[in-house]
């Protein structure tokens, strides 16, 4: 049961457009799958998509951290998943991209060793999950057009990505509801593009357009304006960027400062501490959603498990590969009807790379 190799490969995800939010532009989609073999012959993949401005990681810093992180993994029992994580850290504080990729192979190898599908074994609460579908910043005729798109796809809920001028935010949302009606729910992303004044503002003046929550408005360090905030405003809050461990959960907890968590693989280190993160959570009636970042079937499958396998995980944002050509390299996972997300039956993630 122990860990004999552990290999990286790099793809590059092709985005159908570049994806504008408030931290910036994204152009291409480098990330890299990891290979963990054991010596009772079962294989893991799991996958590392670094963002720098989220978790400060960049391709080349991942590859490295992978390589020194598995010198000291090989031999390590792949049952132990706490002695890997707790030999993770003691060699690098944060990286936590790279920790990711190694911790979802890990979970993939556990759950083919239990011969569940990842979600189930995670918990089995649900058999299928419903995704939003992001729309990335633009002008607001753009953006009702493609609100009006996702909504004939047959999507329930729509993610709207905002964090510039008041002025332009609310037009944009103006602009989506009109388009869309009144059926279909939004959320909304900021992105911590808006100081305490403009999000009060916007968020207020938001309220008649039926907002479902609100993601990260201020700087991901400023609990205590997320706090005053929320308090001056009636549309609930989500931590995104604020929301990296379970350290931070307890924080955000004691500080009255947020409504829901969201909870993103890459930058919680993997499952292991998302699952702690929901724990906590659940303990403190917070209700969880699960996010993404650029990552393909492989991540996404994993996160999505997460969400299937947790009954306070009641919401999930899984619709980076809506995004981006599928690598052919890839295959397996969940796949998609509208915005249902469907879990296949096969053990672990599912999942087969072709990895020359």
């Amino acid at each position: 049961m122990n860990i004999v190799s552990i290999e990286t490969k790099v793809i590059n995800l092709t985005l159908k457009e570049p994806f504008k939010i408030a931290l910036g532009v994204i152009e291409a989609l480098p990330t890299i799958l990891i290979k963990i073999e054991t010596s009772d012959g079962y294989t893991g993949y799991g996958e590392s998509a670094p963002i720098s401005f989220v978790t400060g990681e960049t391709l080349e810093s991942v590859e490295a951290a992978i390589k020194v992180m598995s010198q000291s993994l090989i031999g390590v029992d792949s049952s132990c998943i706490e002695k890997i994580h707790e030999i993770m850290n003691r060699i690098f504080r944060e990286n936590n991209s790279a920790k990711a990729g190694i911790d979802i192979a890990i979970y993939d190898i556990l759950a083919k060793r239990a011969n569940l599908p990842l979600y189930k074994y995670l918990g089995g609460h649900a058999s299928a999950i419903t995704t939003d579908k992001t729309i990335p910043m633009n002008t607001p005729e753009k953006m009702a057009l493609a609100a009006k798109k996702i909504v004939e796809e047959g999507f329930e809920i729509i993610k709207v990505k905002l964090g510039e001028t008041p002025t332009l935010d609310i037009a944009r949302i103006k602009a989506i509801r009109e388009a869309i009606g009144e059926s279909t729910r939004i959320r909304i992303d900021a992105n911590q593009g808006w100081t305490k004044t403009e999000a009060i503002k916007i968020i207020n003046t938001l309220e008649q357009y039926d907002i479902d929550v609100i993601e990260q408005p201020l700087k991901y360090w400023d609990l205590e304006g997320h706090r005053l905030v929320r308090e001056k405003t009636m549309i609930p809050l989500m931590a995104d960027e604020s929301l990296f461990s379970p350290m931070d959960a307890i924080k955000i907890i004691n500080s009255n400062s947020f409504d829901f968590f969201n909870i993103k693989l890459m930058k919680s280190a993997g499952l292991h501490n998302a699952l702690k993160i929901s724990s906590i959570g659940e303990a403190a009636g917070y209700q969880c959603m699960v996010g993404c970042m650029g990552e393909s079937l492989v991540a996404i499958t994993a996160g999505a498990s997460l969400v299937a396998g947790r009954a306070n995980v009641a919401l999930a944002d899984v619709d980076s590969t809506f995004h981006i050509f599928t690598p052919e390299s890839v295959t397996g996972g969940v796949t998609f009807e509208g915005s249902k997300v469907i879990f296949s039956e096969k053990p672990g993630l599912g999942i087969e790379v072709e990895w020359e």
